[in-house]
């Protein structure tokens, strides 16, 4: 079990992040799931990355009402590191990240749980069904939802950057 889980250690990393927006909640709710999956075990009638990714999920919407406040911390212009770079684009590919990251946070929590299992971890519309315990009809409705809901949040900027 140990083996599958350091398999699965990264793209749990990614899906957190995904879901957190911070590396520093992402690392703490990956803890609590392995911790989880150590502790109670993965079903063997269950395919452990799908375990895996539901527990992982379900760690994070336990953990929301914290994350709150973390991220709000993480936000502060005091608490960042200064960027090193003097490069004017790298800047911008930066600024344009943290926008889509913010618009992510701005996004239903189900919405933003599909967006990072699909664009993140790569999953196939029937995986993300099957991980999150909804049809699949769901899915891509959401799916097409949360990214029309992405592209109006950023396009005013993206506009402005493209022109």
């Amino acid at each position: 079990m140990q083996k599958n889980l350091q398999t699965l250690l990264p793209m749990l990393r990614r899906f957190a992040y995904s879901l957190t927006g911070s590396k520093a909640d992402a690392d703490d709710v990956v803890q609590i799931t392995i911790e989880k999956l150590l502790v109670k075990g993965i079903p063997e009638d269950v395919e452990p990355a799908k375990w895996a990714f539901k527990v992982c999920r379900n760690v994070w919407i336990d953990e929301y009402r914290s994350r709150k406040v973390r991220q709000e911390a993480v936000q502060n212009e005091h608490l960042q590191e200064p960027v090193s770079t003097d490069e004017h684009s790298a800047l911008e590919q930066k600024q344009l990240l943290e926008k889509v990251n913010s618009a992510l946070g701005d996004l239903p929590d189900e919405q933003r749980a599909i967006v990072s299992l699909v664009a993140v971890q790569g999953m196939a519309y029937k995986e993300v069904a099957q991980v999150l315990d909804i049809p699949i009809g769901s899915v891509m409705s959401k799916l097409s939802r949360a990214r029309s809901a992405l592209y109006s949040l950023i396009k005013p900027d993206f506009n402005e950057e493209q022109a």
